[in-house]
């Protein structure tokens, strides 16, 4: 039951940077917002200053907290992933009622998503799971918010998390996306596509900088290519960024920043799901690899000392590279998309989440970081096809990947020859091959399966399902290490 006193629609428990701004953004809706943080210096002074005159009260305790909270209660945390989350959900359960709802606004591991909805089920209580994507200007002004755990508790939050969401033409960037771990599924693979999309942008900035260009040029060129198909958050800051001079030396702030990458684990996970689930996410495992390769810096200082720089063809036409460099981004990007959405269907059928990829795109169209005008694309093919097994076989991305595929082609070559290493580029290249190509050589390669480990194969003049062996050598025999595993 609520107290008489309680006053709060919402509370938020962790007050970093995306707490605050979260229970701003909340406040600025109308809602009233009960606020706690480990260290409770933190509460006074988040009300004293950032929060003052809004609608937020403060609390020192989890039960002064719970005490001001409106039944069903909803408590928010922003906290680190992790076992800071278990530790808060274990001290909340024996405070609430049944029927309150506990929400993970962090990057948590889907699996642990899982469990804990589970946990919190079985005690009698509801959860959430939510990706929140957009970083701090987002939490502040409007993030892409992705929820998913326990069915029963979305009526309850979807009023305040529909309310504070980014905005866009079709609706708020926020929809119901599935029980138990999906909300963060979904927000791993969006961050998964994100490394995807800033190493292509990287790739294409490299070549632009082997052809000479200057840092406002490039820059130029960026704002050009964001006036078009490749209008997206990322392309519109990678353009303000090659534009930044260093207040230290003058230099373009871009050319003094050392080029050792770092991540904090989602891309990873993207990869390691979708090698659980056998989906071939080749670009977004390059572009983890590729911030892999960047941190080991001296060893990269010390190998350029012992290994020349080919060349390369000369660019005779600058400004049709430069073209060439745009449609293979375009081409890459499709790939990326079509991989992270074909992740996302092969894990809804193993996990049986409902997801709604239209909505997916819907909910990516604002707010977020890989925010862009491409999405609307992905949204209308959804929507033409609920059922759609790869984006690249929908007409809009066959025509363009078609039209962009001889770009792509020349630029992956120039690179490869000037020795400009372009993973993402050339891997979606290889991925776009192999999914056009009615055979592959992995007939070869189960036939070396067979022979050193017995594995069978599958045969062209056989139904399918139905698995053979063949005694290579004679003295093999007819025992099989069973059929194998596709």
């Amino acid at each position: 039951m609520t107290p008489q006193h309680a006053i709060a629609d919402i509370g938020l428990i962790g007050l970093a940077v995306m707490g605050q701004n979260l229970v701003l953004n909340m406040a600025d809706h109308g809602f009233t917002v009960a606020v706690y943080n480990r260290t409770v210096s933190k509460v006074d002074d988040f009300l004293a200053n950032q929060a003052k005159g809004k609608t937020i009260v403060g609390a020192h305790s989890l039960e002064q907290l719970i005490g001001q909270l409106k039944s069903p209660r909803r408590i928010m945390l922003m906290v680190k992933a992790g076992e800071a989350v278990d530790a808060f959900i274990e001290h909340l359960l024996p405070l609430l009622d049944d029927g309150d709802i506990i929400i993970d606004g962090g990057n948590s591991n889907f699996q642990d998503t899982i469990r804990r909805t589970r946990r919190v089920e079985s005690a009698g209580k509801l959860y959430i799971g939510t990706g929140v994507s957009g970083g701090e200007e987002g939490a502040r002004h409007g993030p892409s918010i992705m929820p998913g755990g326990s069915p029963a508790a979305w009526p309850h939050v979807k009023e305040v998390f529909q309310a504070i969401a980014a905005k866009v033409d079709d609706g708020p960037c926020c929809q119901w996306v599935g029980q138990e771990g999906a909300g963060h599924y979904v927000k791993m693979i969006h961050n998964g596509i994100e490394y995807g999309d800033m190493q292509l942008i990287c790739e294409a900035y490299a070549l632009l900088r082997a052809l000479g260009l200057s840092a406002d040029e490039m820059g130029d060129i960026f704002s050009q290519w964001n006036a078009g198909d490749l209008d997206s958050y990322l392309i519109e800051i990678t353009a303000d960024i090659l534009r930044k001079k260093d207040e230290k030396t003058g230099r373009p702030m871009v050319d003094v920043i050392l080029d050792t990458a770092g991540q904090k684990g989602t891309g990873k996970w993207t990869v390691i799901s979708a090698s659980d689930l056998g989906v071939p996410v080749t670009l977004i495992a390059e572009a983890m690899f590729a911030r892999c390769l960047s941190a080991i810096k001296d060893e990269r200082v010390a190998a350029s000392k012992l290994f020349s720089t080919p060349t390369g063809p000369p660019v005779t036409n600058r400004d049709a590279f430069v073209h060439d460099i745009r449609d293979a981004l375009y081409a890459a990007k499709i790939c990326s998309y079509a991989q992270g959405f074909q992740l996302m269907r092969v894990a809804a059928a193993e996990y049986k989440w409902n997801l709604n990829f239209g909505d997916v795109a819907l909910m990516w169209r604002g707010g977020c970081i890989i925010r862009s005008q491409f999405l609307g694309r992905i949204k209308d093919a959804y929507a033409a096809d609920a059922d759609l097994v790869n984006l690249l076989v929908t007409p809009y991305f066959r025509q363009a990947v078609t039209a962009a595929a001889p770009a792509w082609r020349r630029v992956v070559c120039h690179a490869v020859a000037a020795g400009v290493p372009v993973p993402a580029m050339s891997s979606a290249l290889a991925y776009f091959d192999g999914y056009r190509s009615e055979r592959l050589p992995a007939n070869l390669l189960q036939a070396q399966r067979d022979y050193f480990g017995a594995h069978t194969y599958e045969r062209t003049d056989a139904p399918r399902g139905q698995f053979f062996h063949t005694n290579w050598t004679g003295e093999g025999g007819t025992t099989t290490a069973g059929t194998y595993t596709v």
